[in-house]
């Protein structure tokens, strides 16, 4: 009986996986600020809501960034994977949760996207970007005043290929006492 009354919500958790590649079309605004609003309403410590997140989908801006993620990781592939749109999550560094805000903010972004039939990415190295001068001057422009920690990166776009299969969980995970 269980089974049939999943919620909508638990079966979007199970089935979502990421995706490493995208179509160039782009999403769009009125799925975008769908998925950016399941962002802000992230748990988070203590309701402060000090994560920020940053829309990118100006090729030529969102091009830079890859570049400079990819630089960091010492490759010079696309590290987006080819996605049109970045959803650029930070957290305000003296905030002793803002990893955890974060990242919660990020699994919101992830499962909202599959919801609305969107494919995306978790990509790392946001916190060294951000560390950077250039980051911090990309901030500035922004008018961020605040320090920011990058938390990561949600790479968005249409899914160009076959949807991931769902694979099958790892036994002895779970404990109960």
């Amino acid at each position: 009986m269980e089974d049939k009354i999943m919620s909508k919500v638990l079966e979007e958790m199970k089935t979502r996986r990421s995706i490493r590649k995208f179509k160039p079309d782009m999403i769009p605004q009125d799925i975008l600020d769908r998925i950016i609003e399941a962002g802000t309403f992230a748990a988070n410590g203590r309701g402060a809501q000090n994560t920020i997140i940053i829309q990118v989908t100006n090729k030529e801006i969102r091009d830079e960034i890859a570049k400079r993620n990819a630089d960091i990781m010492g490759s010079n592939t696309d590290p987006f994977y080819g996605a049109p749109v970045i959803l650029i999550v930070l957290g305000k560094k003296d905030w002793p949760t803002h990893v955890y805000d974060g990242s919660l903010v990020m699994g919101n972004l992830m499962l909202a996207a599959h919801d609305l039939g969107i494919g995306s990415c978790w990509i790392h190295r946001a916190k060294e970007e951000f560390e950077s001068d250039w980051g911090k001057e990309l901030l500035k422009s922004l008018g961020i005043e605040d320090e920011y920690e990058g938390i990561g990166h949600c790479a968005l776009g249409y899914v160009d290929g076959d949807y991931p299969d769902v694979i099958p969980r790892k036994e002895n995970r779970v404990f109960y006492i």
